[in-house]
């Protein structure tokens, strides 16, 4: 599983500094905690707005970046900046964040690349290592349509790990506009996980197989 992980950290954590840099707002302090979800929001190069929404798993607040980015058009892959984001708390059967996809409005395309880069901060540690899970490829977003992605941001046992309260996220681990999600709460990290993208939520609980 670790295998192609070394690549693949040093291109997500090159996009992932360069957006800390930007925002400054990943960070590594703070109690760990495991109750109810919270808020979710979306900090992306692109701008945002707000709305609401529920889930199963408790409330979390949307927010949507109006910015398209300058594409429009059908038949495109996914770039972040061509989505909006959803971030919310899963309590059952494992503790872990999904994260919605949506495209932008007027904006059709597809996630081509079946698994996302994610990463907690700047630091190869925190790159989340793919797990299978999930999977349809390519799916097409546009309009209504919505894509899901699990992620578990400690996969080890005990209270090691460090806390960040955003975690970046991008469709490529190649895309020069990776988006920085505020998490529901602070998540507690050690050797994270991510599935693949499904447009089944039910396939996209991160476990280790």
């Amino acid at each position: 599983m670790r295998s192609r992980l070394a690549a693949r950290s040093a291109r997500l954590v090159l996009a992932a500094t360069a957006v800390t840099a930007l925002a400054a707002t990943a960070t590594a302090c703070g109690t760990e905690s495991d109750g109810a979800a919270g808020s979710a929001a979306l900090t992306s190069a692109g701008g945002s707005a707000s709305g609401g929404s529920d889930s199963d798993a408790g409330d979390s607040s949307v927010k949507t970046a109006s910015d398209d980015g300058g594409k429009s058009g059908y038949g495109q892959s996914c770039g972040t900046n061509d989505l909006d984001f959803t971030v919310t708390w899963e309590a059952q059967p494992v503790s872990y964040y999904l994260v919605t996809a949506k495209a932008k409005s007027g904006i059709t395309c597809y996630l081509d690349v079946n698994t996302p880069s994610v990463s907690f901060g700047s630091n190869a540690d925190g790159v989340a290592s793919p797990v299978g899970q999930g999977g349809e490829d390519p799916i097409k977003l546009t309009g209504s349509a919505v894509a899901y992605v699990g992620i578990n941001p400690k996969t080890t046992e005990g209270d090691g790990g460090t806390q960040f309260g955003n975690v970046i996220i991008a469709t490529t681990e190649d895309d020069p506009n990776p988006a920085e999600l505020e998490l529901p709460d602070m998540a507690t990290v050690d050797k994270p996980i991510v599935t693949n993208w499904s447009t089944n939520p039910s396939e996209t609980i991160p476990v280790i197989v």
